[in-house]
């Protein structure tokens, strides 16, 4: 194919160009934007919400996963750093059509302190709602039937001085 990832894109085009990358690629509708990598503190969070989720989703129909698999979002490409699905994902996909819960980590870059926090979003009817927690606070995920203690998913990182 001689599509540059600069023209605009087809959803359709975009997965058959990314799929031949070696850097793995996000799709925002248009065009295909790069991903970069993270920090240590970044790897450390991310694997272990993974390992978290792992532990107490064992033995139950939802399995978690870290962020090699794509999702789509409004006709975008979206790498989580982690999700849920409930539902099987065939052998040798690359994407989750109807994940459960996703998760993103926030880097250093876009956020504004280094501190023990996270938000979380619902749906409710239409709407997001965003709820933010810090500290010693549990994310509760019910529609997993868990929670997390934030202070878990934060082990092993050491955080800036205020």
């Amino acid at each position: 194919m001689t599509t540059s990832p600069h023209d605009p894109l087809t959803l359709d085009v975009f997965l058959d160009w990314e799929r031949e990358q070696t850097l793995r690629c996000e799709f925002d509708g248009a065009r295909a934007i790069a991903m970069t990598g993270g920090s240590v503190e970044y790897s450390v969070i991310a694997t272990n919400l993974v390992r978290a989720l792992q532990d107490r989703l064992r033995g139950r129909p939802c399995r978690a996963f870290h962020g090699d698999l794509k999702i789509l979002v409004a006709a975008r490409v979206r790498y989580p750093d982690a999700l849920v699905t409930s539902t099987p994902v065939p052998r040798g996909s690359d994407f989750v059509l109807d994940p459960v819960s996703v998760f993103e980590v926030v880097s250093p870059t876009t956020a504004s302190t280094e501190r023990i926090a996270a938000t979380a979003f619902t749906r409710e009817g239409g709407d997001r709602i965003g709820r933010m927690l810090a500290g010693p606070a549990d994310l509760a995920l019910p529609e997993l039937g868990v929670a997390l203690a934030l202070a878990e998913l934060y082990r092993d990182v050491e955080l800036a001085e205020a």
